[in-house]
């Protein structure tokens, strides 16, 4: 657009907890912009965000919405990211694109927590990025107690632009600090501008002499105005405030209620100085001249693979080469403008713009699509630690094919999803972020692919040894006509410590059995250890073979190893076989105001506290180390959440196995020796 002010599409990102009412002011900030003509409710009929079936089945954002507008002659690219934990893997290659991140939170005090977590990203990642302080009409407490419980969850200075009016124990406007000018919130048009309340005006000085001295930290000159006890112009103020915010040297908080449009269309204009513009981020990704950062990839059922990717450098054209990273060239065949659900074909996307390429199969999110020479982008994203998991197969064995391809694709779409293949267990696994995550990817799989699957929960890999040791003839003598089959063995059968494993060894003395056939005990031997008498694989146990005999024309390795599996089958079963469960080792991150029931949890579920300290950088979170029982882990994340407000996380690695007995141990022995696999 000739006309544009700024000539690049700037890019923001909404982000915050769940709940917080992000995607209510993704709607919003398109309506007072005037990309939509009405402001509709989030999840209904004409809204543009959570418009998908599954995010409207939830009632929630599960994965982005993607939308453009104009303001004020500029454009502007908006992506607005779940909220849920389960599915923040959907902004980790996005976040990193924009140009500011707007963390949107409640008036609550009481929840300021729950902007940490997201705080701590944009700061790893150098994002700009503001506060907007929603449903402020609904507040109940101060603005001042409001900024002390956030001010140690951010790493930078949270600098109040405004300050909220009160009347009547409910917000009716708010005083712009930096314009010095009172507004009256008038729901669903642009607030009205008015004098600045008496009452209200030594609160307004004292506040805006704060803001200008947090300001001053970054600013000498500033700094040296205040001491002197001159007042900054405003153009001065501005400057500072849109330098210091673009710097990421401080985060400004705003105030409104998106619902009734309250505080939105001040908080674009804002928005509108305060945004960077794309270069800075291109710099970070390491995005080179003209380029296209893949942000996400979405299969559309039939439709085939979109990539959606924000432009770099200048103008892409539909049909323009590009290099992937690993050197492979690649067409853009369609380019498409998005609004949420919606994509409109277009001939160019200006830079900065975010839209969505065709058919560039082989792009994936975090990808570099650059002109002339392969770039790889400088950002890569935390890995997501898998907390859940479902055991998965189809319902009808034909379709076990496409199920395959149709993993694959969810899979590449949602990077928070994994999949594990079990051959022990027998089974396939899906793994995730939390049981919603999986029932979204399931429905996905049902919906776009037509793939029905049933479910269950993972087996335990658990483990049987012995207590005891034995000795034990195994014999194999069978006559068929012609050459017969004979091995004769007897083996020594002895408990190892726990986590030796498996030990094998001779000492045949004489003859008695010829050398060439000891391997095939050996593998008898090992063959009787994958199911022992409990119904498991067997560990820690040495065999030694000290005896036996053979027969010059009958025995063979076959029968050998027959007779060395007799022997071990019934020679563990002398041996008193005991249960081993998987015991693994959990790091636990959460608020340390839940600690204490996380710890009762754990007691509950046969965990041992190793430990807590405090977690490292974060203040008023703990770190919490134990051991858990596997089977129990499984459904811990639940309980978890429920206790953290959704904060609470956790790692886990298998640390050791330890012996299992009593009730528990006879249900799992007797499902096993059934035929079932024992679940957890």
């Amino acid at each position: 657009m000739a006309s544009r002010k700024v000539a690049a599409v700037r890019s923001i990102a909404l982000i915050g907890p769940n709940g917080a009412g992000k995607t209510t002011l993704f709607e919003a900030l398109l309506y007072a912009a005037g990309a939509v003509d009405r402001q509709a409710v989030v999840g209904q009929p004409g809204s543009v965000g959570d418009a998908s079936p599954e995010a409207r089945a939830a009632g929630q954002s599960v994965e982005l919405n993607i939308a453009s507008f104009d303001f004020m002659e500029d454009r502007y690219a908006l992506i607005d990211c779940p909220g849920s934990v389960e599915f923040r893997s959907e902004m980790d290659h996005a976040l990193p694109a924009v140009d500011l991140a707007l963390v949107v939170i409640d008036s609550d005090p009481g929840k300021a927590l729950l902007a940490q977590p997201w705080l701590k990203t944009v700061e790893r990642l150098g994002i700009p990025h503001a506060i907007f302080v929603n449903r402020i009409d609904q507040a109940r407490a101060s603005a001042s107690d409001l900024l002390a419980a956030l001010q140690p969850v951010s790493a930078t200075p949270v600098v109040a632009r405004q300050i909220p009016i009160w009347k009547d124990e409910h917000v009716t406007g708010f005083i712009d600090l930096a314009l010095e000018r009172a507004f009256i919130y008038r729901p669903g048009t642009a607030s009205e501008q008015v004098d600045i309340p008496a009452e209200l005006q030594a609160e307004e000085k004292d506040a805006r002499f704060h803001m200008l001295e947090q300001m001053s930290d970054y600013d000498d000159a500033l700094m040296e105005l205040l001491l002197s006890d001159e007042t900054p112009d405003r153009d001065t103020v501005f400057a500072d405030l849109i330098a210091e915010t673009q710097a990421g040297q401080i985060t400004p908080v705003f105030f409104g209620a998106a619902l009734q449009g309250n505080g939105v269309r001040r908080l674009l204009k804002a928005l509108r100085h305060d945004t960077p513009g794309p270069e800075q981020a291109a710099e970070r990704l390491g995005a080179p001249g003209n380029s296209a950062y893949v942000i996400k990839a979405s299969h559309a059922g039939q439709a085939g693979k979109m990539t959606y990717a924000r432009v770099f450098g200048g103008p892409l054209n539909d049909g323009a080469e590009l290099v992937l990273p690993n050197g492979h060239p690649g067409r853009v065949s369609g380019l498409f403008a998005v609004q949420g659900q919606t994509t409109r074909k277009i001939a160019k996307a200006e830079a900065g713009d975010i839209v969505a390429l065709g058919k560039l199969e082989e792009a994936h999110a975090g990808d570099l699509l650059a002109v002339g020479k392969p770039a790889a982008a400088r950002v890569a994203p935390e890995p997501r630690y898998p907390v859940y998991q479902i055991a998965i197969a189809t319902k009808d064995r034909k379709d076990d094919v496409r199920l395959s391809g149709s993993l694959a694709k969810l899979l590449e779409e949602d990077t928070g999803l994994g999949l594990v293949h079990d051959a022990e267990a027998h089974e396939m696994r899906l793994t995730g972020q939390g049981e919603a995550h999986l029932r979204i990817a399931l429905d996905r799989l049902r919906r776009r692919y037509g793939v029905e699957v049933v479910t269950a929960p993972p087996g335990t890999p658990y483990r049987e040894t012995i207590r005891k040791a034995v000795t034990q003839r195994g014999r194999h003598k069978k006559q068929t006509g012609g050459h017969g089959q004979f091995g004769d063995v007897v083996l020594e059968i002895r408990p190892l410590a726990r986590g030796e494993g498996f030990q094998f060894q001779e000492k045949i003395t004489g003859g008695v059995v010829p050398r060439q056939w000891f391997g095939a005990v050996e593998q008898g031997v090992r063959d009787a250890m994958e199911k022992g008498p409990l119904g498991f694989p067997v560990v820690d146990v040495a065999v030694t073979l000290v005896d036996g005999s053979y027969h010059a024309v009958d025995s063979s390795e076959m029968a050998f190893r027959t007779a060395g599996r007799i022997g071990m089958s019934e020679g563990l079963a002398l041996a008193q076989p005991i249960l081993l469960e998987p015991i693994e080792k959990l790091t636990i991150y959460a608020p340390n105001t839940a600690t204490s029931r996380i710890t009762s949890t754990i007691s509950n579920k046969r965990g041992q506290i190793l430990g807590f300290d405090g977690r490292e950088e974060w203040p008023g979170w703990d770190r919490i180390e134990v051991y858990m029982p596997h089977p129990e882990r499984q459904d811990f994340i639940i309980d978890l959440r429920s206790m953290t407000q959704g904060l609470g996380s956790f790692e886990a690695q298998f640390d050791h196995m330890v012996e299992l007995t009593g009730r528990k141990a006879e249900e799992v022995s007797q499902k096993a020796r059934g035929g079932g696999e024992a679940r957890a």
